[in-house]
This record gives structure tokens, sequence and C-alpha cells, in this order.
């Protein structure tokens, strides 16, 4: 009987108890002329809820895809957790295997830079209550997707009250990059791929580079954290980022924990990107709960 009873009050349970959840939805690339999935989480409040609400942008790393932060993490709930916690709409837009977050110059099938700042954006702001405008948008993600997140923001501030990065690529002309030699050929080919030659013009890579962003992003007003663990080998693009942001007093947040290039590492970031976050928002948006 005690153990029927228990059964019972279980399914009660999970009946009654609301999840985060997550759509897949496809978004058109107008220069593109192709369909991407993002995925879509969407706090447990939101269902019953007339409220609009901020939305994280969140992307994933280099030869990764929309899913990764859904699929790679240790913990597969972590993403819906957070959504829930800050009450918080979390965007997952595909990046491709090796996009950068950047119109590329030289390959017309690669143009992720207007994609997500204007198919994606203007996409989730038409399909869900969200808080449309740079007061309810922050962004951040990781390696390849960290760099998008600090381009991105330093180029269009007026998109996002917020930005973040972790163990971001910040500079593809990989200047301090810590890797093998055969390693560093491949991602320099895939950089070739679609910034342009680096060994015929070096300069040709400066208006991609986030580090040389520092000046801009002292004015742009846009909310900045960033981390990378001591043992990755981007550790020191980001800390030259740090430096430089020092140098021109720019309001930062940057720290370094024990961790290389790997999931556990993000998955331990991104609570401190989203609590930072939601810091930020809450300044910003008073009547919202986090």
């Amino acid at each position: 009987m005690k153990k029927n009873l228990l059964i019972c009050f279980i399914i009660f349970l999970a009946s009654h108890v609301a999840w985060a959840k997550t759509d897949t939805i496809e978004i058109a690339s107008v220069k593109m002329k192709k369909a991407y999935k993002a995925a879509v989480t969407l706090p447990a409040s939101y269902a019953g809820s007339t409220k609009s609400y901020p939305v994280l942008y969140l992307l994933h790393g280099g030869f990764g895809h929309f899913d990764d932060w859904l699929s790679k993490t240790p913990d597969k709930n972590l993403v819906q957790q957070l959504a829930d916690r800050y009450n918080l709409v979390i965007v997952m837009p595909e990046g491709e295997v090796f996009s950068y977050y950047i119109d590329s110059p030289v390959d017309k099938n690669s143009q992720f830079e207007s994609y997500i700042v204007k198919d994606v954006i203007s996409k989730i702001d038409k399909t869900y209550r969200t808080i449309a405008s740079r007061n309810g948008r922050v962004i951040t993600g990781l390696s390849m997707g960290g760099y998008g997140a600090l381009y991105l923001s330093g180029k269009y501030p007026e998109l996002f009250i917020a930005a973040g990065s972790m163990s971001g690529a910040l500079n593809p002309d990989m200047q301090a990059w810590k890797l093998p030699q055969d390693a560093t050929a491949n991602i320099r080919k895939a950089f070739d791929g679609i910034i342009g030659s680096y060994a015929t013009d070096p300069k040709t890579y400066d208006p991609y580079s986030v580090i040389q962003m520092a000046d801009k992003m002292k004015t742009n007003g846009v909310s900045l954290i960033f981390d990378c663990g001591t043992d990755d080998f981007l550790v020191e693009p980001n800390r030259e980022l740090h430096r430089r942001l020092v140098f021109n007093n720019t309001p930062h947040d940057y720290s370094e924990r024990p961790g290389g290039h790997s999931w556990p590492y993000w998955e331990n970031s991104l609570p401190y990107h989203v609590l930072y976050f939601s810091k930020i928002l809450a300044t910003v948006n008073p009547g919202h709960t986090y």
C-alpha cells in the first residue's frame, strides 16, 4: 500500500512540475539562401506568462553545430536549468563548422555575421515574446563562439547590452596560439578559406581581430565578461585582450581557472556568465524576475 502511494505521489509531482522546454526551429539566411536549425530553450515560466523575456544567444565552437550546448556538456540539463533559474530564453543558432560568425569576403556561402545579427535575431523576436531591444539581449559562446560573441557585440553594440567569451579564439592571425605544428597548419588553411591568405597579406586579418577592437569596446557601452583556462592553448590571446582593456580603462570581468579547451571547463564557466548577465539585465529591466 505504501509503495503504491509513493508511486502515485511521484507521478503527481512529475505531472505538476514544469521544466524548461527546447524547440528546434529553422531560420532562413537571406544572404546564403539556405535555412539552418537553431535550438531555443524557453524557461518553464514562459508558457504561463504574458511577459516578454530577455534572450541569451549562446554560440557553439569551431567544428561544432547548434546543438552542441545541449548534447556535449557533461550535464545535459545545464541550459534548461539556467533558463529556468534566470527566466531567460536561450537561443543556440547554427554557425557551421568554421564560419567564425563573420561575413566571409572570399566565401559567399559563409555569411554568418549577417545571419546572426539580421536573420536570427529578427526570427526570434517575431516568433517568441522577447524584449526586442539591446536591453533584452546578451551573447556569449565558447572558442569560435566566444570570438563571435565579442566580435558581433563589438561591431553591433546597438544589439547587445552585454557579451562574453569562454576560451575565445580572439585573434584569427593565430599569434601566441600554443598548438602543434600540424594542427596550426590545418586551422590556418581554414582561416585562409574564410578571410584570405595570411601569408600573402597579414593585414587582411586586422579587421577580424577582437584584440584590436579594445578601443571600440571602451566606448560602445557593452558590458564584458570573458575567461580562459590556464592550460588552454588560447590563454595568451585572452590575456592580451585583458591587458589592453586594463590599459584603456574599459570595465570588464576577466578570470582564469584551471582547465583546458574542454566541455568540463565550459560547463563550469557558463553559469558564471549567466549570473553576470542576469545582474546587467536586472539594471535595465527592473520589472523582470531573475
